[in-house]
């Protein structure tokens, strides 16, 4: 089992520069070393030879610093260390960097970390699904170290977290499992990439690899946290979704179907009567009944 800390105390004489596998220049030990002495940095990287090579640098910079060998472990271990700092790598085996970033934004033991990808091929779609789903900031490689050490300062600088105040529809409370807990944290990561995109149906196995799981085990979460599979959930917060935008949108039937993933708008008047009992036509229809009408000043009519 690899070592996961790495607590170097600074020598009384500098160490020998740390070499770069990549460019073969060596690189000096930063003068500002005392603006990251002390911070716990979690590197997270499936190649070995880029872990020591962060976990040089940084341990001349003062940092402890711990590693994982993929994004499951990397989770495993954040919530275990509680880093102040997480630099990870997008492209790894069992749990990919966007998943196991999923997971660590939906547990609140984790989610106030700050997160920075390290990648080879830094493509506009790759940062853009990477910031996406919660990191800060992204590092490419090979590794200017001078562009680390100043990344991590900023991050570090403005990770205080903010308080935040949850929706209705994301009160932990709301969960019949402690929040903290493996299948809230894969409810919650899951349920945020489902309400992103109502209007698509994602593959199963897709939707459980992207939150670093199986597909056994993803509905075993849903059903211990909500009490039904993935599915069913899916289709009663897109049934909730339409009765909002027919109730609050001027949206006609088949624009509402499509907006809830439905193609055919006979399909979606369907499967909405039989959810809530009337058709989407004459829902809008008792909504329009029951409004009350301004007067002409604008104001609401006198009770």
């Amino acid at each position: 089992m690899a070592t996961i800390m790495s607590d170097r105390p600074l020598p009384s004489q500098p160490l020998a520069p740390p070499v770069s596998p990549y460019s073969g220049d060596a690189r000096p030990i930063s003068p500002h070393a005392r603006q990251l002495s002390g911070v716990r940095v979690l590197v997270v990287d499936d190649i070995q030879e880029d872990r020591m090579l962060l976990m040089d640098f940084l341990s001349q910079q003062g940092c402890r610093v711990y590693i994982a060998q993929d994004g499951r472990d990397g989770y495993s271990k954040a919530r275990t260390v509680q880093p102040d700092l997480i630099l990870m790598d997008i492209r790894m085996p069992v749990c990919d960097g966007l998943g196991a970033c999923r997971l660590l934004k939906a547990d609140p033991g984790t989610r106030d970390i700050p997160l920075i990808f390290l990648t080879a091929a830094a493509l506009p779609g790759e940062r853009v699904a990477g910031l996406s789903a919660g990191a800060v900031d992204y590092v490419t490689k090979p590794y200017d170290f001078e562009e680390v050490r100043l990344r991590l300062s900023i991050h570090l600088k403005t990770a205080a977290p903010a308080p935040t105040v949850a929706s209705e529809g994301d009160k932990l409370t709301s969960l019949p499992v402690q929040a903290h807990t493996l299948d809230a944290v894969l409810f919650r990561a899951t349920r945020a990439l489902l309400l992103d995109r109502l209007d698509t149906t994602p593959e199963l196995t897709g939707l459980a690899s992207a939150v670093g799981t199986n597909t056994r085990r993803l509905n075993l979460a849903f059903r211990r946290c909500v009490g039904v599979t993935v599915f069913d959930f899916l289709r009663e917060e897109r049934m909730k979704e339409a009765r909002r935008l027919l109730a609050d949108t001027s949206l006609d039937v088949q624009e509402v179907a499509s907006a809830v993933g439905f193609a055919s708008a006979a399909n979606f008047a369907t499967a909405f009567r039989e959810r809530f009992g009337m058709p989407p036509s004459a829902f809008r229809e008792r909504i329009a009944q029951v409004e009350p009408t301004p007067d002409e000043s604008g104001a609401p009519p006198s009770p």
